[in-house]
């Protein structure tokens, strides 16, 4: 089976759509500087390891080659790991709520070759279903639109880049940073992990990978045994979640911290 380029990712959640049959790219010049040269919509999939209905549409829509060839032909597709690029997920998140009023994973937006969107919202199933549109005709009358509606979509698109200018405004904000809220966070991430389940607080209980970062750093820092239980506890999680070291980092990391603890040699 012939991979796409996702295969050379550093996220592994890209890299898990290595087989699909879709000319994926990942968020970059190369997307954009193509759907301009082609004059090509961009189909933005944004999505997680942890979230359940990414992987549905996975299954369902992009692993069909129906459906595959209907994305290749009419669209530059772009896939984003949520946790890697959460700058990238919030512009587009506060966009495509302003469209459909509503938000969440997997996110599924309609761009102009600038980035700019023009229609999205989130889970699509493949065919019309239930009272939501389908996929497959979300993808062709999105295609029919900016071949034959041109203009009406360049209104909506500048119209709702506002929206997106809005979310982009928090990421210039500066200050100085106090330590402390890194201590303030440990001791609520502390206070709210389950030790016996796993997970933040009541259910559902999906991993955060950027809280996990935090208590392996932590960790490597103080040698807290405390945070590597939590960590241990988050591990039971995501094998719930049928991850494993290959597919997510925090993972693998668990590995490598439990390799350096067993070569240091005991404190007298």
């Amino acid at each position: 089976m012939t991979e796409n380029r996702l295969k050379d990712s550093a996220s592994p959640y890209l890299r898990s759509a290595a087989h699909q049959p879709i000319n994926w790219y990942e968020w970059g010049e190369d997307a954009f500087g193509l759907a301009k040269s082609q004059d090509k919509p961009i189909l933005l999939d944004i999505g997680a390891v942890w979230c359940h209905w990414c992987h549905v549409i996975d299954r369902e829509s992009y692993e069909n080659p129906a459906i595959a060839k209907i994305i290749n032909e009419h669209f530059v597709p772009v896939k984003v790991d949520r946790d890697e690029r959460p700058d990238v997920d919030s512009r587009y998140q506060s966009a495509i709520s302003a469209i459909s009023g509503q938000g969440g994973w997997p996110l599924t937006g309609f761009l102009m070759p600038n980035g700019n969107p023009f229609f999205g919202g989130t889970y699509f199933p493949p065919e019309d279903h239930g009272g939501r549109p389908g996929f497959r005709r979300i993808l062709l009358a999105a295609a029919d639109a900016y071949q034959n509606k041109r203009e009406d979509l360049l209104k909506t698109s500048e119209a709702l880049a506002e929206a997106v200018a809005k979310a982009e405004a928090f990421a210039g904000a500066r200050g100085e940073f106090d330590p402390g809220v890194i201590d303030s966070q440990i001791s609520s991430l502390t206070q709210l992990f389950d030790l016996r389940h796993g997970g933040f607080g009541n259910a559902p209980k999906f991993p955060h990978a950027s809280a996990v970062d935090l208590l392996f750093e932590r960790f490597r820092q103080t040698g807290e045994k405390q945070l590597l239980a939590m960590a241990d506890a988050w591990t039971r999680l995501a094998e719930h979640y049928e991850t494993s070291p290959s597919r997510h980092p925090e993972l693998a990391r668990r590995a490598e911290i439990d390799a350096a603890s067993n070569s240091r040699p005991a404190r007298k």
